[in-house]
């Protein structure tokens, strides 16, 4: 396609009046199809942004419904093109059921030059404004991985991995604890790629029961087995162009793992009762609490090996210093403006016991936690009490004495600066040391 002219799909199966429609509207790149299969084929290569169509397509050119079928493909794989139908003189009830399935406008047969080129020129003008307003309200958005807060070096270190793997095609597996924010990550990973503008599609491998989670992916055809009244797109279809994110993907059924791989080779899937081959363009995001690696019997080792081209390992909350309170201050302030209206305060004695706690349940049981204490808290300090969680396992220390000095100055640091939420002066004051000392300090363990 010449940047000049824009594409444009004339769907017509009638030979003479294609040339006709390709020379009236020659200051267009015009595509041609002369059934509903060539003309998806075209709309998954060039994904036109305007397409004109005649109801009337083989194998039954006198009956709408084939064209009605392909209008809702067209939607299904391309929502945002316009797609502008052509019917007979006196098939109004049809063009008007066309526009209820989402057409942008229609045209009679035999159409007017003049007035078609004017309704194809403000269906592209259409198409222009809302990528533009697509566009805008992307800049207006905050970050993709404003979501994550913390000030973990691991999990910083994360987030710059996430930021640099985005823009590449390459499949991401997510390890990490339920409630780690596994989904959040993959979230990020379509915002910050070239395929934001496209579906992101999530699909909980461990939720969906196994003799449906097959059709539930591949989709299926007509008839394909009992109850399949209609051709239904699956996932994967419904994700092409942009991110199918698969989570607790060590639970996929064993007879599914092969299927899969072979759609991660080849890029094409067969819907249940189909015989032919779909190519479908889509980036693969995984996530898991389990050991692929150690699940040698449940999981395929060349399924492993070709999902994990970038592995990213999320650490526990436990296991991140200072996020839990940073976290909490966070929630809390949430909450309370969603659940009261106003502001409640974490006391000392609360923080205490947020720090304490070993959260098994990660970011989320920490999450839930908190909106509960907010909603049932007395007044707006919440106490120990209100947070209502008991402590967890102490960690075992370390034996080397500088190690043990640096762990325990970078963790009183990042305590202080959660507990004060942020204020550098309050935190030198608890820590005892000056503002200076504690830059220094900061600097010396990487906070920022």
């Amino acid at each position: 396609m010449t940047e000049s002219r824009r594409p444009l799909l004339i769907v017509e199966d009638d030979p003479a009046l294609q040339k006709q429609m390709q020379w009236a509207f020659d200051k267009y790149e015009t595509l041609v199809a002369s059934d509903r299969e060539t003309a998806v084929a075209q709309v998954r290569r060039f994904e036109p942004a305007v397409v004109t169509m005649d109801l009337g397509l083989p194998p039954k050119p006198d009956d709408p419904e084939e064209g009605m079928q392909l209008l809702e493909q067209i939607q299904s794989l391309a929502p945002d093109t316009k797609v502008i139908v052509l019917t007979g003189q006196n098939d109004r009830a049809n063009a008007l059921r066309a526009i209820a399935l989402g057409a942008f406008d229609f045209s009679t047969k035999p159409f007017e030059p003049e007035l078609l080129t004017w309704t194809i020129d403000r269906a592209f003008r259409v198409h222009e404004l809302q990528e533009e307003n697509r566009r805008l309200q992307s800049a207006l958005q905050a970050p993709a991985l404003s979501g994550v807060i913390t000030r973990d070096a691991e999990m910083l270190r994360i987030c710059r991995t996430i930021e640099k793997v985005a823009p590449t095609s390459a499949t991401v597996l997510l390890l990490g604890e339920s409630g780690t924010g596994k989904e959040l990550l993959a979230r990020a990973l379509h915002e910050l790629s070239p395929r934001q503008a496209r579906k992101f599609v999530a699909i909980n491998c461990a939720a969906i029961p196994e003799n449906l989670l097959e059709s539930e992916l591949f989709g299926y055809e007509k008839g394909a087995y009992t109850g399949a009244a209609k051709q239904t797109i699956g996932k994967i279809e419904t994700a092409h162009g942009g991110t199918l994110f698969l989570d607790e993907i060590g639970d996929l059924p064993i007879s599914l793992q092969a299927k899969l791989l072979r759609f991660l080779q080849e890029r094409v899937i067969e819907r249940l009762g189909g015989r032919q081959e779909i190519p479908v363009d889509v980036r693969i995001v995984c996530a898991t609490h389990r050991d692929l690696k150690a699940d040698r019997g449940a999981f395929r080792e060349d399924l492993y090996y070709r999902l994990a081209e970038i592995v990213v390992a999320i650490p526990p909350l436990r296991a991140r210093k200072g996020d839990a309170a940073l976290l909490a201050h966070r929630f809390a302030r949430k909450f309370a403006a969603e659940q009261r209206g106003g502001e409640v305060t974490l006391l000392s004695e609360a923080i205490d016991a947020i720090e304490a706690h070993a959260w098994p349940g990660n970011v989320r049981e920490l999450e839930n936690v908190v909106k509960r204490a907010v909603i049932m808290a007395e007044s707006s300090a919440i106490s120990a009490r209100d947070i209502g969680v008991t402590p967890g396992d102490q960690e075992s220390l370390a034996l080397n004495l500088r190690q043990v000095r640096d762990e325990a100055e970078k963790g009183a640091v990042l305590r202080v600066l959660a507990r004060v939420n942020g204020n550098l002066s309050k935190a030198a004051e608890l820590l005892g040391v000056s503002r200076p000392t504690l830059y220094d300090l900061m600097h010396r363990f990487g906070l920022k």
